[in-house]
C-alpha cells in the first residue's frame, strides 16, 4: 500500500495542465457538495479523480489513451474499477479544455444516476 501512496503523490505533484484546472472546480466539495480525492488508490489503481460516498471515478485521458494497447488496457482498468462498485467516467483533456461546464454536468449527472 506505501507504493501506492508514493505513486499517488508523485502523480499529484506533476499533475497536468487539464487535471490541475478539473481539481480546481472539484475539491473543497465545491461541485454539487461531494467530497473529492485527486490520485487516489484503488485496487492496483491511482485513480485521477474520485468520490468515495459518490462511488464516481473520472479519468482525464489525454492523447495516449487513443492507441489500441492503450484502449484495451483502459478497458480492462475499467473493468476492474467497476467491479469495486464504482461508476467511471472518462473525459478527454481537449473536451476538459474546451468545454469544463459541459464536464462539470457530466460529473453531476453521473452522481445522480442511483
Amino acid at each position: 500500500m506505501e507504493r501506492f501512496k508514493s505513486k499517488s503523490r508523485r502523480l499529484r505533484e506533476s499533475q497536468t495542465s487539464a487535471e490541475a484546472k478539473l481539481w480546481q472546480a472539484l475539491r473543497n466539495w465545491q461541485l454539487a457538495r461531494w467530497k473529492f480525492r485527486r490520485q487516489h488508490p484503488i485496487d492496483r489503481y491511482v485513480v485521477d479523480f474520485v468520490t468515495l460516498d459518490g462511488k464516481l471515478i473520472i479519468e482525464v485521458d489525454g492523447m495516449t489513451h487513443s492507441t489500441p494497447s492503450e484502449l484495451d488496457r483502459d478497458k480492462r482498468r475499467t473493468e476492474v474499477l467497476e467491479a469495486c462498485g464504482f461508476l467511471l467516467v472518462r473525459v478527454s483533456n481537449t473536451d476538459k479544455h474546451e468545454n469544463l461546464e459541459g464536464v462539470l454536468e457530466l460529473i453531476v449527472t453521473s452522481l445522480r444516476f442511483e
